[in-house]
């Protein structure tokens, strides 16, 4: 609820969360919503130490709420990552590292870097709900794209019956029309889904997997349809969508290694689009983060692009 469980304007987000162990006490009720639970022995007991530490009553581990999330052992104020990650979900398109580096004012570009990637791997869930809905109607569409020129992106976006898109799920491909857009499929997409695609190979052995499977042929009367959205129309509004948040937010730079977080950040702020609550995406962003693993500097910077 707006007002309480997350701030609904900047100026409530300031008033929140100017000290930090306001912000560590609101962490610690995202991390655990039914009161503390000891890591190591699942023990609901514990005193607080004077550095802050919560010692459990059972088996006397020291842990924080920062302790293995995106937060692990940073020395930067709770009150600094909250502001970035305000930053990152308020606006519609987010902020590229360069702007988070100027709005923060980081020593470093690098620090900027790793900040977003960090968040960008706290943005999907891994136990997230599939696409479709075959008891309602909602269909899939599913077709590749090309990102940067050259990176097969395979998109699958929902369908209403009222003709409207839902949710959408990306990844990047092996190859073109190889086989893993099927697994793709079978992935994200509930069975008994209606899955529109165009006449690739690999999409004929949907019904043998329990898709009802609806073929849009690329040629009509023997000519070649010229335009993608005679085919499947979702994913290439979403693809579109795709590059030009790429050339306007990111500005290009992307780097192959990591470019599966820069999808996984599209599908957080796509799947949210008609949110008017930014504060709620504040909110699901930082729940998020406390279940996410710490994937330390060098990790992240090994094969390092924007």
């Amino acid at each position: 609820m707006g007002g309480v469980d997350y701030p609904r304007t900047y100026q409530e987000f300031r008033d929140w969360f100017a000290a930090e162990d306001v912000c560590r006490d609101y962490l610690a009720k995202l991390r655990w919503p039914d009161g503390f639970s000891c890591p190591s022995c699942g023990e609901g007991g514990f005193w607080t130490t004077a550095q802050g530490l919560r010692m459990c009553q059972g088996c006397e581990l020291k842990t924080s709420v920062t302790a293995g999330t995106i937060f692990h052992r940073s020395h930067t104020p709770l009150t600094t990552w909250f502001a970035a990650a305000w930053l990152v979900t308020s606006s519609r398109n987010g902020v590229s590292a360069q702007g988070l580096r100027d709005s923060l004012g980081f020593g470093s570009y690098e620090t900027a870097w790793a900040w977003l990637h960090k968040f960008r791997r706290a943005m999907v869930r891994p136990d997230r709900d599939r696409l479709g809905d075959p008891a309602t109607g909602v269909s899939v569409e599913v077709d590749q794209s090309y990102l940067l020129g050259y990176v097969p992106i395979t998109i699958a976006v929902e369908r209403t019956p009222k003709g409207r898109l839902g949710r959408v799920r990306m990844e990047v491909a092996e190859k073109p029309n190889g086989l893993d857009t099927v697994d793709f499929v079978q992935d994200v997409v509930i069975p008994g889904t209606t899955v529109h695609t165009d006449a690739a190979a690999p999409f004929e052995r949907l019904p043998g997997l329990g898709y009802p499977h609806i073929v849009t042929p690329s040629t009509v009367r023997g000519r070649k349809v010229d335009t993608i959205d005679a085919v499947t129309p979702g994913p290439h509004l979403v693809s579109s969508l795709l590059k030009r948040w790429t050339a306007g937010t990111l500005h290009y730079r992307i780097s192959d290694t990591h470019l599966p977080y820069y999808l996984d950040e599209f599908t957080f702020r796509f799947n949210r689009r008609n949110s008017k609550a930014r504060g709620m995406l504040f909110y699901r962003l930082l729940q998020q983060a406390v279940e996410t693993d710490p994937h330390p500097l060098a990790e992240l910077t090994n094969h390092k692009g924007e």
